[in-house]
């Protein structure tokens, strides 16, 4: 079985490193380079998810997805249009609607920022902030109910933006579960690897 992990906005492959370690999964696991799917004059979500499709279809049989952030929110669509596919499904800090009041703001502090801040995300300043305003419309609310695959949605105990999301997430998906990681924020795998890997050991030890 493939597992495959999508790291969040500012995130790298290697952001998964420690927790695939933990998980001695290696060799069944795929980390796609999310910032490298993208060009800088196409840095559109549309075009990311079209991408990131084809890596999912590709994968013989189906496929464990886990994606934090933004590649929880990728990870959600592709759940939601293709679950023949999905075995199973991790949801980490993930929005099913996106909050367009934070999107903005931050959108304003990226304009704010020096270009070198976004180097190590593998997208420029004008794709990175691009990427985000794209992402402003998704709302999953209406085809959320569709996925009905074993589900576990993480949030960090320190990730107070994203704990609303969690929680109604949790509550909607009919095969969910909730796990909180303690002394975490936002970027759990990076954080707190050794947890995250026992939470998705333990969700992964429970599928048929």
């Amino acid at each position: 079985m493939q597992q495959v992990y999508l790291h969040g906005l500012g995130q790298t492959p290697g952001s998964w490193e420690k927790t695939i370690a933990q998980l001695k999964s290696a060799e069944r696991s795929v980390c796609p380079d999310l910032a490298g799917m993208l060009q800088e004059g196409h840095a559109a979500y549309e075009t990311l998810y079209e991408a990131l499709s084809k890596v999912c279809d590709r994968a013989e049989g189906n496929i464990d997805l886990c994606g934090l952030s933004l590649g929880g929110v990728l990870a959600m669509q592709y759940a939601i249009e293709h679950p023949q596919k999905v075995r199973s499904l991790v949801l980490i800090a993930a929005q099913y609607k996106m909050p367009k009041g934070l999107l903005r703001l931050q959108n304003i502090l990226f304009q704010l920022m020096p270009n070198s801040m976004f180097q190590q995300t593998g997208l420029g300043k004008k794709a990175f902030i691009q990427l985000c305003k794209t992402m402003m419309k998704l709302d999953f609310s209406d085809s959320i109910k569709k996925i009905r695959c074993p589900t576990l949605v993480l949030y960090g105990e320190r990730d107070s933006a994203n704990k609303k999301a969690a929680l109604e997430l949790a509550g909607i998906l009919k095969n969910a579960q909730l796990q909180v990681i303690s002394g975490a924020g936002h970027e759990i795998n990076v954080e707190a690897p050794e947890k995250l890997s026992e939470a998705l050991r333990n969700f992964y030890n429970q599928i048929p």
